[in-house]
């Protein structure tokens, strides 16, 4: 199953895209052997629509125009479930054994996600109930997709 992050903002060079860098690179080969196929990320620019609900939907409308058919849409959203690692890493497992191709993860912009896409996402999922910085969320994000890479080949990163 391939994976994209699909991301609203644009990562600077510094510590903090090291950091999601690196992880993101883990990611990528620790969870291609087990069908997480990393795919990279996509940047976007914020919108510059004048009101909050245009730009939600600008920004909707360009991450949709970057999905691939039949890709499932997971979304970081603060009204999203707060899974542990364990459950995260069963949901892609599960993506994955039931046959989905891709699945994009997004992060929203400072406006958050349109409430049209929210709909449309198969999973909302929350980092918390504090608003993270786009560039901590990123970090996370690839930490995660990592963590998941090891609980599903059994490597001792993750203990329980």
């Amino acid at each position: 199953m391939k994976v994209w992050v699909h991301a609203v903002g644009r990562m600077k060079a510094g510590p903090e895209k090291e950091l999601a860098d690196r992880y993101l690179d883990r990611f990528s080969k620790s969870g291609g052997p087990l069908g997480l196929d990393f795919s990279g990320v996509t940047e976007i620019a914020e919108s510059r629509a004048q009101t909050v609900d245009e730009r939600r939907r600008e920004e909707a409308d360009r991450l949709r125009a970057q999905m691939a058919p039949g890709t499932a849409l997971i979304l970081l959203d603060e009204r999203g479930k707060n899974l542990s690692s364990q459950q995260f890493a069963d949901k892609m497992s599960s993506l994955r054994d039931g046959g989905q191709r891709g699945v994009m993860i997004a992060i929203g912009g400072p406006d958050g996600h349109d409430e049209a896409l929210r709909n449309e996402a198969q999973m909302l999922i929350s980092f918390g109930a504090a608003t993270w910085p786009h560039q901590m969320v990123r970090i996370m994000l690839g930490e995660q997709l990592y963590r998941a890479a090891t609980i599903l080949s059994g490597h001792p990163y993750h203990r329980a």
